[in-house]
């Protein structure tokens, strides 16, 4: 009896062993949260890293947070073109309260799975022109086109204007089109900045689905096919482990030096500290400092589109605070130079999006700031 009994045990722990090896491992899921960031180098960067580690631990799919305000159009080709040529499915999420503005539009069209939140919204896709308005075709004048006094400096600016919505908008046609979403919407979001709440987005074909948070939406996207370059992917999401991918500090580093405020004052702090070293004897630790936050503010604003105009006249204005110093001006000099300083800093970042413009809060201060040092210089050498 006693044989019998092992010989049962012995089968059952067998059929374990062999039902435990033939169960597959739980699935991982990748998840990269983009909250409130602008679609810059850096943030294009983190999403290129993130797609290649979920293709090397060949993850179920990568889940990007998107919550922008827009972002530079090279920037955002570069997530656009990653996303692309995926090998593993990435599914865009607009969280809670969030915005896929502008350069989103682009970034969720392009996801093999797009989903939103309710309360959250899409749209305002219009091209920027460098000059720091929005770009819209000219319309002609009441009674045809413009008049013989001017035709060559209207058409020019034409002809560059239409050409780059033309391009944007075919840019969002075709990515609409590629992912079976609705196209015309997408246009009329780069043309007319046509913008929609989630639940509109969804009614119209712009989104794919609405879910509340990331573990309803790997749920709900369980079983879904997509298509990959390399062909067509069942997803299998359900219970998944999700790993949150978390930005190292040199990658946050970037980011913060990409702001256009931070960048700004590491450039005049960079200045004072290196200004300061050389009415000194000798080399210490201002120059050094100085030296090492100028290299790190021309770093981050390398990667801003800048108005050059404005760059010359902080240039201007440091000058004229240096050379208040060993010229009799009454101050004229510090005045001038606290005006260019004012203009410079406010038209420094050429575009007119708030989260990439420098702020008032910001430059005025500094400014301030430089005329008292300047002022105080001058009263030391009058003493």
């Amino acid at each position: 009896m006693w044989k019998i009994v092992a010989l049962v045990g012995l089968a059952l722990a067998g059929a374990a062993a062999i039902a435990q090896e033939d169960a597959e491992p739980p699935r991982r899921a990748l998840l990269l949260a983009l909250h409130d960031e602008a679609i810059t180098p850096v943030t294009a960067g983190w999403v290129e890293r993130a797609i290649d580690r979920a293709e090397d631990e060949g993850a179920a799919c990568l889940v990007v947070v998107l919550d922008t305000p827009g972002g530079l159009v090279d920037s955002t080709r570069t997530v656009v073109k990653a996303m692309l040529r995926a090998r593993v499915p990435v599914v865009v999420f607009v969280p809670p309260g969030g915005r896929a503005a502008s350069a989103g539009v682009f970034v969720t069209l392009a996801a093999h799975v797009a989903a939103m939140a309710p309360g959250s919204n899409i749209g305002a896709a219009h091209p920027v022109r460098v000059g720091g308005l929005p770009i819209a075709p000219p319309e002609p004048a009441e009674g045809g086109p413009p008049g013989p006094e001017e035709p060559d400096r209207a058409r020019p600016l034409a002809v560059v204007e239409e050409k780059a919505v033309n391009d944007t908008t075919a840019w969002a046609r075709s990515l609409a089109e590629l992912r079976g979403r609705n196209a015309d919407w997408a246009a009329s979001a780069v043309r007319e900045s046509r913008s929609v709440t989630a639940e509109e987005a969804q009614r119209e074909g712009v989104v794919d689905l609405l879910a509340r948070d990331v573990a309803e939406l790997l749920a709900i996207v369980d079983g879904r096919e997509v298509e990959l370059m390399q062909g067509p992917v069942v997803l299998r999401t359900a219970g998944a482990l999700v790993a949150e991918i978390e930005a190292w500090w040199g990658q946050r580093l970037l980011a913060v030096l990409c702001r256009p405020n931070v960048a700004f004052l590491l450039v005049v702090f960079g200045f004072y500290g290196v200004l300061f070293e050389l009415y000194s004897p000798g080399w210490g630790v201002a120059g050094t400092l100085g030296a090492v936050a100028l290299v790190l503010g021309l770093f981050g604003l390398s990667f801003l589109p800048l108005n050059y105009v404005a760059v010359l006249l902080i240039a201007v204005a440091l000058g004229m605070f240096v050379a208040e110093v060993f010229v009799t001006s009454y101050g004229v000099l510090a005045l001038g130079g606290l005006a260019c300083l004012v203009l410079g800093g406010t038209m420094l970042v050429d575009s007119p999006e708030g989260f990439l413009r420098i702020s008032l809060r910001v430059v005025l201060p500094v400014a301030a700031a430089t005329a008292a040092i300047t002022v105080m210089l001058v009263g030391g050498i009058v003493r």
